[in-house]
């Protein structure tokens, strides 16, 4: 016997037809005499809807109102979940965040957990009865429901997981596991049947939409095995697929690079002409962090006279402009001669914990994205992911160069 956690997602839920499908999977698992709880996200496109009705309600909304509201489409799954599994005979109640309680920060609209007590959920699971927890919302210090941002669903799973000391943290979306790279680009790529933590989490924020970042790293901190499986298997179905995230002692052998991310969010901005002195750095990240502004990849060119230089980097696509703006104010303060920005761009990333011990990896991905007349604008490395940034209209073409260089082809 074991003890579970299942999460299904919007689309896994999306219709009463398709709560039936994942009571089923539930039954299955009870059935066989594991002890389960199950976290769900909203109806698909229900948290839409309701932040749409929010928007439209007033446009300078009290972030706490805004969680109680977008938190209701979670309530909705969770209880119509229960209600199907009373209809089967299996023995349920549903969970909303603050009756657990899952606590968080005070960041309303994406908080952090900041604790979780699972006594009360193990307690109702030895006596037989299946959890069905509201994923996405917790209750802040100030005893107002809190939503743990989009995809919070899965790390409110992880978190559950942790708390009840689960075997496991079965993940169920549209996709059988986790992919060499996106099937829509590369036909041939090829399901992952077990990826280290570290690597997905570097997929995971470079692009694979899968898991959510925040989900990953608490599975590698608590060291909680997660499995992505598709809910649209059927329930009574011998074989399964699906992807393991686990610990890298678990996987028997690895490839020297495991899949490849690509993100499309991206936008670099180059400073030009600005003075080639310290504390020139701080003065142009200093206002973008002061603005909440993440920035990634960073190259600087320093001028045949060593006076000035041009400092290129990126930052997320949806705060282009701010960014821009930001930049602009603070042209007295940072002295630089012009500023420019490029939304049509990409970032390509290699990704494999074998890396670590083979040499070569960036130097045959430079080579052959030369060979194709690929340019390269901006590098950062890792000991486990190799990024660079390149325009957008070669996407499609540099990551089936990568894929196929190395060897992710095979089945």
């Amino acid at each position: 016997m074991a003890r579970l956690v299942l999460k299904f997602g919007g689309t896994s839920v999306a219709t009463v037809e398709r709560i039936r499908n994942v009571a089923r999977h539930v039954e299955r698992e009870v059935k066989a005499g594991h002890q389960v709880a199950v976290v769900v996200s909203a109806m698909s496109g229900t948290t839409n809807q309701l932040v749409t009705w929010v928007k439209e309600a007033s446009e300078f909304y009290d972030p706490r109102e805004y969680d109680a509201v977008v938190a209701s489409g979670e309530q909705v799954t969770s209880g119509l979940l229960a209600i199907v599994l009373h209809s089967i005979g299996i023995k349920a109640r549903s969970w909303q965040g603050w009756q657990i309680p899952l606590n968080t920060d005070d960041s309303h609209g994406a908080a952090s957990i900041a604790d979780f007590n699972g006594e009360r959920l193990i307690a109702g699971m030895e006596s037989g009865e299946v959890a069905v927890i509201a994923g996405f919302q917790g209750v802040a210090s100030n005893e107002r429901i809190a939503t743990l941002g989009r995809g919070g669903s899965d790390t409110s799973a992880v978190a559950i997981a942790a708390a009840v000391k689960a075997d496991r943290c079965d993940i169920y979306t549209d996709v059988d596991g986790v992919y060499t790279t996106d099937p829509r680009v590369v036909t041939k790529a090829q399901r992952i049947e077990r990826i280290a933590y570290e690597e997905m989490l570097e997929m995971a924020s470079l692009g694979a939409k899968v898991l959510q970042v925040r989900s990953v790293e608490m599975a590698m901190v608590h060291r909680v095995p997660v499995y992505v499986r598709s809910s649209f298997d059927a329930p009574d179905a011998s074989n399964w697929n699906g992807t393991l995230v686990c610990d890298e002692e678990e996987i028997m052998e690895s490839q020297v690079v495991t899949g490849i991310a690509f993100s499309k969010d991206e936008a670099k901005i180059t400073l030009v002409q600005v003075a080639d002195k310290p504390g020139v750095a701080a003065k142009v990240f200093g206002p973008l962090a002061d603005a909440s502004i993440n920035v990634d990849m960073i190259v600087q060119n320093v001028s045949s006279d060593g006076k000035t230089t041009d400092m290129t980097f990126t930052v997320p696509a949806a705060e282009f402009a701010r960014a821009m703006d930001v930049l602009t104010k603070a042209k007295g303060e940072i002295g630089y001669g012009e500023l420019r920005g490029d939304k049509d761009v990409v970032k390509v990333s290699c990704i494999g914990v074998g890396m670590r011990t083979h040499a070569g990896v960036a130097v045959k991905m430079f080579r052959a994205l030369a060979e194709r007349g690929i340019n390269i604008q901006a590098i950062t490395t890792s000991e486990i992911k190799i990024s660079i940034l390149i325009e957008a209209a070669y996407t499609e073409l540099a990551v089936r160069a990568l894929h196929t260089l190395y060897d992710l082809d095979k089945a």
